[in-house]
């Protein structure tokens, strides 16, 4: 009996598991993951344990991607913090564009005034803040995590927004 077939499949578990470490979208790769665990459940099923199958189908792969789709969704998100509701200011969608090129969302969180907002900040409520003083000056956006920073300053124009990091004193992360 010619087992070339069982060589092929048992193949593409090192390629499809390169593929999930390597995907740069996370999106995309929960996507790889389960076409991963649909190939083991394919060889488990070709080399007799359909019971490993069920169980690698069921629970490795069904709920494993689940459980993976709900933390990549909460966790790819930028909370930025706003006294007045923006709307559709350009400075949006600057934002917008900068974070889109990471897989991160934008979230809007309004505040009633600006000391909410900052103790919001302190408190780690949220990752940016942006206010506007007067209507023809630029915004004041503060973040209060680094990594932020470095990925939104060499991108945002002065005339846009004056960005500035602070740090927050250490606390409980969130």
């Amino acid at each position: 009996m010619d087992d070339s077939y069982i060589k092929i499949i048992t193949a593409l578990l090192p390629l499809a598991a390169a593929m999930v470490v390597l995907e740069a979208n996370p999106y995309q790769a929960l996507i790889v993951r389960g076409i991963l665990g649909a190939i083991a459940v394919l060889l488990y099923t070709v080399l007799g344990a359909p019971d490993v199958a069920l169980t690698e189908g069921l629970v490795g792969t069904l709920l494993a991607i689940t459980l993976y789709a709900v933390a990549v969704r909460s966790s790819l998100v930028v909370r930025l913090g706003v006294i007045q509701d923006l709307g559709n200011e350009p400075i949006l969608d600057e934002f917008r564009k900068i974070f889109s090129k990471y897989h991160l969302r934008l979230e809007l969180i309004s505040y009633q005034d600006q000391d909410s907002l900052q103790q919001a900040l302190i408190d780690k409520d949220i990752h940016l803040t942006c206010i506007q003083a007067e209507p023809a000056q630029p915004y004041e956006t503060l973040t209060r995590i680094q990594r932020l920073y470095e990925i939104m300053e060499p991108q945002l124009s002065a005339s846009i927004t004056r960005l500035t990091y602070i740090k927050t004193p250490p606390s409980g992360e969130k």
